[in-house]
């Protein structure tokens, strides 16, 4: 078997506004060893949707990496046609995977999940002995204005 690359390619990921939600669009390649794509379709944290293709089938073609990566960008494509064509749109219409709050895990959910907090809410300090994990990551930065302040050198600010 004619392995042109080892490690995974880098994906792809697009933030999408759509009827007023924020989609999260990702794609991954596994690499050879475990030679899928999986694209994910994210709302709010859950995932709305999922896609995983082998190709296990071409492992020893010759320009595996230039196959991969165009069968990975036009997976990547079809979830985002897919979501603005109104493939999605149930979860418009509340048909949507639970939502839990930062920390809460699934035993300590209510039987009917409250709508998302606010950013503002999520930034306020726990209450004494309480903590939240990752509470110093969350921003109201882009992610574009998160890495290029890292790359800036500002990373710690």
């Amino acid at each position: 078997m004619a392995r042109n690359f080892e490690k995974a390619l880098t994906g792809f990921n697009h933030n999408i506004n759509y009827k007023g939600k924020v989609y999260h669009v990702q794609t991954e390649d596994s690499g050879v060893s475990n030679a899928h794509i999986i694209t994910h379709l994210f709302m709010g944290g859950n995932i709305v949707a999922s896609k995983r293709t082998s190709y296990a089938d071409i492992v020893s073609a010759e320009h595996l990496p230039e196959i991969v990566r165009e069968l990975m960008e036009e997976q990547h494509k079809e979830m985002l046609r897919h979501l603005m064509s109104g493939a999605f749109d149930q979860v418009e219409s509340g048909v949507v995977p639970k939502h839990y709050q930062p920390g809460q895990l699934a035993s300590d959910a209510p039987k009917s999940s409250p709508p998302p907090l606010p950013a503002a809410h999520l930034q306020r300090k726990p209450s004494a002995g309480q903590t939240l994990f990752g509470e110093d990551l969350i921003s109201e930065k882009s992610l574009d204005e998160v890495i290029l302040s890292y790359l800036a050198g500002e990373g710690d600010q």
